[in-house]
């Protein structure tokens, strides 16, 4: 392992782990709910995978509705 990743490792793993975190909330919520303000159960399932950590913030902030 180079000495660049060795630094940048006790960084990189929380993030890791709070984007899993964040995606999984994120789809569980989309899988249960049938009420959004924009889109759709696909189109946010896709953002929220494929976005990393902007997705399931952008759904949880704009995408979800308050019913």
């Amino acid at each position: 392992m180079s000495d660049l990743i060795k630094e940048y490792l006790p960084f990189l793993i929380p993030l890791i782990i709070i984007q899993f975190v964040l995606m999984i909330a994120a789809v569980i919520h989309i899988i249960r709910h049938d009420k959004f303000r924009f889109g759709n159960k696909a189109l946010w399932i896709i953002i929220s995978v494929f976005l990393n950590i902007i997705g399931p913030v952008l759904y949880f902030t704009i995408g979800r509705s308050d019913d």
